[in-house]
């Protein structure tokens, strides 16, 4: 698709490769270099605990195989836009967190976001091990996840990424193993491919903060009950491009290189393109 920012002309490409770790690499290397950025979908780079960074190895490899143009997977907007919108949503949207329920299915996706959520009041149930390494482990304390978190991330980011995170075709298949978690919170929030994974049938009242949905996937949460959609970027033709996107677009408009451009310049940027949180009441009639 084609799409303007500050004036300046994108031509936005969507490329899969079905989870297909060897294909994605193959495109890379075709790709490098005739193209600005590359936004890396469906797998984040690194593992983010406050400012640490762990990076995963088999993104590693994806990574190595770019040799001229900038990989970016999203985390630098997930550390900057996903906290303005949290913000936003509290002071402007009169979102209140304090107290509420929050069930952040992957804190080292979004720690910017769990950070923030944190910081608003919001009784974190932090879902990492219960949906990352499948063990029914709720962590209710952001600090106590770092503490755990700083222990198993070097040795996480040496699995398989299919292990960590859907892939391909897994994507479309659903696990409600845990859906007594998602029942729980009134708020959940992270990654919209780890959240309909574990998805129940019905969550009627609930809340999602999220990002990449299509119109189905709208469609589906209402079907189920969800009263209110919150995605971080806003719509373009249907949908809420994912941040690895967004994050690609504002890193060619910064017109500095990856390892030089900073969270200040990526702030700039976002007050510029005046970006906000698409809302969707999905219970209200014609919604």
């Amino acid at each position: 698709m084609e799409a303007e920012f500050l004036g300046v002309k994108f031509s936005l490409e969507r490329v899969g490769t079905d989870g297909d770790m060897n294909r994605l690499i193959a495109l890379i290397k075709e790709l490098d270099g005739k193209v600005d950025a590359f936004g890396l979908g469906g797998m984040d780079l690194y593992l983010r605990v406050g400012q640490k960074r762990y990076l995963i190895r088999d993104a590693a490899k994806v990574a190595r195989a770019a040799k001229i143009t900038p990989i970016v997977d999203g985390g630098g907007l997930k550390d900057t836009l996903e906290r303005r919108v949290i913000k936003h949503l509290a002071e402007e949207y009169g979102l209140d967190f304090q107290s509420k329920k929050v069930l952040m299915v992957c804190v080292v996706d979004r720690f910017g976001m769990a950070e923030a959520l944190a910081d608003a009041g919001a009784d974190l149930i932090c879902g990492d091990i219960i949906f990352g390494l499948g063990l029914p482990i709720p962590i209710r304390s952001l600090p106590v996840f770092q503490r755990v978190a700083y222990i198993l991330a070097p040795f996480v980011c040496q699995l398989p990424f299919k292990i960590l995170y859907p892939t391909g075709k897994e994507q479309e298949k659903t696990d409600a193993r845990y859906g007594r978690y998602y029942q729980e919170a009134e708020i959940i929030a992270g990654d919209f491919h780890f959240i309909r994974r574990h998805l129940p049938e019905q969550l009627p009242g609930k809340i999602i903060i999220t990002n990449t949905v299509t119109q189905s996937d709208v469609e589906d949460l209402r079907r189920r009950g969800i009263r209110t959609l919150i995605t971080t970027t806003p719509e373009f033709n249907g949908r809420s491009f994912g941040t690895n996107v967004l994050e690609g677009v504002l890193l060619v408009l910064s017109g500095k290189k990856l390892n030089e451009v900073t969270p200040d310049d990526y702030n700039r940027l976002l007050d510029q393109l005046g970006f906000r949180p698409r809302i969707i009441e999905l219970q209200k009639q014609g919604a």
